[in-house]
């Protein structure tokens, strides 16, 4: 089993920044692909982004160039950048890494989220 934690939620203005990361922790091991997804209330959980073990981005179009997903030093670490938030951008925000062998996923892994609230 693989734990992952966010961190780095919060209350924000419209226009505000955060800053939200992912680690793991318990067994150690590097994933192929991290990412981020979101669920708003009444919303299914939708990917905001996705980033490689090779550096290969993709965003979702609601998100592109103000939102920036990242890697850490730490191989199973990754953060997002969030930059001129909206209030549709409030959701539960969720960690997301994936182990794969070939084209087959042999694992795939959620945080427990972490709250961003974008409001006046």
């Amino acid at each position: 089993q693989v734990q992952l934690v966010e961190s780095g939620g919060g209350l924000v203005q419209p226009g505000g920044s955060l800053r939200l990361s992912c680690a793991a922790s318990g067994t150690i091991f590097s994933f192929n692909a991290m990412g981020w997804y979101r669920q708003a209330p009444g919303k299914q959980r939708e990917l905001v982004a996705t980033i490689t073990s090779g550096g290969s981005t993709s965003y979702a179009d609601s998100v592109q160039g103000r939102l920036i997903i990242s890697r850490g030093n730490a191989k199973n670490t990754v953060f997002l950048q969030m930059n001129s938030l909206k209030p549709e951008d409030t959701a539960v925000y969720y960690c997301n890494a994936v182990r794969t062998a070939g084209s087959i996923v042999t694992g795939t892994y959620w945080g427990q989220g972490t709250q961003v609230t974008v409001s006046s």
